[in-house]
């Protein structure tokens, strides 16, 4: 678990935001970790020790749990998510959208609004 917990530390100090929606009792559904940068968004939605989601989308996505467009997908363990998706590279400048952040489901009703990060 050790390793996993570095990962985390990992996206943490790459700019990452937390978020921990609940179900409708209540009960953390997941946890899920966002970055916008680059005029893209990096979502890692972690569910258990070995079920783990994550994308790269355009950041001018609308809805970054079910986008139109994906650059980049990886399911399965969460460490070897957590892992490619640390692996990414940045995208190169160029004429990416600009974008200020995006908003995050928290609980039922309830939103948070991620900024965007360097």
């Amino acid at each position: 678990m050790d390793e996993f917990e570095d990962q985390l530390r990992e996206l943490m100090a790459r700019g990452f935001s937390f978020a921990h929606p609940r179900d409708a009792a209540g009960e953390v559904a997941a946890v899920v970790g966002v970055r916008v940068h680059h005029g893209v968004v990096d979502v890692v939605q972690i569910y258990g020790e070995y079920d783990a989601d994550a994308t790269r989308i355009p950041g001018d996505e609308s809805d970054i749990f079910f986008p139109y467009k994906v650059f980049w997908r990886s399911s399965g363990r969460s460490a070897e998510v957590v892992a490619e998706l640390l692996a990414l590279p940045d995208p190169q400048p160029g004429d990416e959208p600009l974008v200020k952040g995006c908003w995050v489901p928290a609980r039922p009703g309830r939103s948070k609004w991620l900024s965007a990060s360097a």
